[in-house]
């Protein structure tokens, strides 16, 4: 299984060493033509407007292509862009989940901390840094794992978004749960 992770900004390279250990081969993915030939997409955390700005309309249209075709995993600037709407302040993005998030809701960077979250209704750790918040989730989106009363992590078909930080954590089981999510969507060889 071969994933890109979205080499632009952010901590990718924590992505690229955790999908790794799970055995996954990663192309760190600085071009648009490099999307060709992967299984699955990453868009790591970082400043969603830089990463806008970085991708410029032409990357943006070969993302926005790929992850209508392909299963996407954003976490918190990826949650972003990944998002059909976003506030505070408005910005456009690839629309791939029925949500609304508001950017920065949970404060500045020095308002980053560590909660206890339930995953699939169990315990796990999530890492919180300049955190969006899932204001608004559409009919069609299931949500996998909350913060108190907030979903944190969300999925639409083979899209999935977390507002929170997993590849800070030791905690492997979400991006084992994205890795999952590209197995059951490849198609057979039938």
């Amino acid at each position: 299984m071969k994933i890109g992770v979205l080499a632009l900004q952010g901590d990718f390279d924590a992505h690229r060493r955790r999908l790794e250990e799970l055995g996954a081969e990663v192309v760190l993915v600085k071009k648009p033509e490099q999307l060709d030939g992967i299984d699955g997409l990453v868009i790591p955390g970082g400043e969603s407007a830089t990463f806008l700005k970085l991708l410029g309309e032409d990357g943006l249209a070969k993302v926005k292509d790929f992850v209508r075709a392909k299963p996407a995993f954003g976490t918190c600037a990826g949650c972003i862009l990944l998002a059909a709407e976003v506030e505070n302040p408005k910005q456009a993005g690839l629309g791939a989940l029925d949500i609304t998030v508001r950017r920065n809701a949970y404060g500045r960077q020095i308002d980053s901390s560590i909660r206890e979250g339930r995953f699939l209704h169990e315990p796990i750790e999530m890492v919180f840094i300049r955190a969006p918040k899932i204001e608004r989730v559409g009919p069609d989106v299931e949500v996998i794992a909350t913060e108190g009363n907030d979903p944190v992590l969300v999925r639409q078909g083979k899209t999935l978004a977390a507002t929170f930080h997993p590849e800070l954590s030791d905690d492997r089981r979400i991006h084992q749960y994205f890795l999952d999510l590209i197995e059951n969507n490849r198609p057979s060889d039938t």
